[in-house]
């Protein structure tokens, strides 16, 4: 299975390449004073504008047990990150500690680049967030440590809201949701594009979320067989989908065939009074370095996002892991330098601007802040894409972004779902 998946994602390489140097010497000392190798170590730029002071101290903590060693931090962009990454693997210079969007670990894993971690060397491994925690693990074995964690909530204009309903604050209940929408919506009528709620067609996320919401998965994992099957065709996957259009197609007046990439833009841009997006977007509408607008500072509201039945909106857990590059000669090190970024003091450094910890433990005060609220409260029942050996090959398909864009374009939810149901399990089965 893992040549299969080496070969699909074009690092055949890398197999070959175990042996080959990495970006330090090889451990030759072991008093630590003695050391004298590199250790490169990429991570991503939120790191480098959102919490420079924690990738410093943890590099003071860290020299001063290894005083000859260098760390060289590289950032790097989420856009062509992993192409580098492939790229830097088939060779000869890579990194020795990355970064990895929870969603980009799975292949990783299987292709054999990650090194194998021992939890118990972590602080707060035992309350790890499931959500992340679970896309490090495969077949009993550990090869990424969680770093920080994310979710989806509401992010709203309070005074659109305030001029529509008389309340700036978010309605809890859909019914209640979509009644206050359409007054948003009756105040804005001048302006054709304006939506009220703006759900892209194409926000597969957010489909998912209402596919959670009526108990339907994306996929199911079959014990007996030992394989995963597609469940987008069952009754309650078909609901979830169903209700997401419906919202798009009432509230979206814009381009409905897009993404949710530039939704923080429309709402800076005035043209939605409500999204669904993750958390730090709300800074990213009134951060003109996002192309946000200043003017709208203490004007955009989170909350957590009404779903179907009274009850809240399932968000997909987003994070970042860190993991060890396996052919990497200074794996130890890299080991070290994480346990350092990932301890009990740097996630208080992360809890402290507002980002979910890597563990339960530090999450609970941050679900009684007004700030964070919201999202820390939309953690424990977050749902997740199916942990499955193909589903990399799926998202780069993007067989649900066509599924949904079908039916927004007048196919059957049945016959949509059902073509998405055999691509997927098409996908899966030629990855495993």
């Amino acid at each position: 299975m893992k040549r299969k998946l080496i070969a699909a994602v074009g690092v055949a390489a890398m197999a070959a390449s175990v042996a080959a140097c990495g970006s330090g010497e090889s451990k030759a000392a072991k008093d630590p004073k003695d050391r004298k190798e590199t250790l490169t170590v990429w991570l991503m730029t939120d790191a480098q504008s959102t919490w420079p002071e924690l990738v410093k101290d943890v590099n003071t903590q860290f020299s001063a047990k290894y005083p000859g060693v260098k760390v060289n931090v590289q950032y790097q962009q989420w856009a062509d990150k992993t192409k580098k990454l492939d790229a830097a693997l088939a060779g000869d210079k890579f990194p020795d500690v990355v970064e990895l969007g929870n969603t980009e670990t799975m292949t990783y894993i299987l292709n054999g680049a990650l090194g194998e971690i021992d939890p118990k060397k972590y602080e707060n491994s035992d309350t790890w967030i499931k959500g992340l925690k679970d896309t490090c693990a495969y077949e009993g074995k550990q090869y990424c440590v969680p770093y920080y964690a994310g979710a989806r909530v509401a992010i709203y204009n309070k005074d659109m809201f305030k001029a529509g309903t008389g309340s700036d604050a978010l309605p809890t209940t859909e019914a209640e949701l979509t009644a206050a929408l359409d007054k948003v919506q009756a105040k804005n009528t001048k302006d054709k594009a304006f939506s009220p709620l703006y759900l892209p067609g194409r926000y597969w996320y957010a489909a998912m979320s209402y596919v959670a919401a009526y108990g339907g998965e994306i996929a199911k994992y079959d014990e007996g067989k030992k394989e995963w099957k597609s469940s987008l065709s069952t009754p309650e996957a078909q609901k979830g989908i169903t209700h997401f259009v419906d919202l798009v197609k009432k509230y979206n007046h814009g381009d409905k065939t897009k993404d949710e990439q530039d939704h923080a833009n429309v709402m800076a841009n005035e043209k939605t009074a409500l999204l669904y997006g993750n958390g730090w977007e709300a800074g990213s509408v009134i951060d003109p370095k996002a192309n946000g607008n200043a003017k709208l500072k203490d004007k955009i509201g989170t909350a957590g996002m009404p779903g179907p039945d009274g009850k809240a909106l399932p968000s997909f857990i987003g994070g970042s892991d860190l993991a060890t590059i396996s052919k990497s000669k200074v794996q130890d090190l890299g080991e070290e330098w994480i346990s350092l970024f990932t301890s009990e003091k740097s996630e208080a450094v992360l809890a402290a601007k507002n980002i979910l910890p890597n563990n339960t433990k530090q999450l609970e005060p941050l679900k009684a802040k007004p700030e964070t609220a919201p999202i820390a409260n939309a953690v424990p029942d977050a749902w997740f894409t199916p942990i499955a050996p193909g589903w990399s090959a799926i998202e780069k398909k993007e067989v649900l972004e066509l599924m949904l864009l079908d039916i927004i374009k007048g196919k059957s939810v049945e016959e949509a779902t059902k073509k998405a149901d055999a691509e997927i399990d098409k996908l899966i089965n030629e990855s495993s």
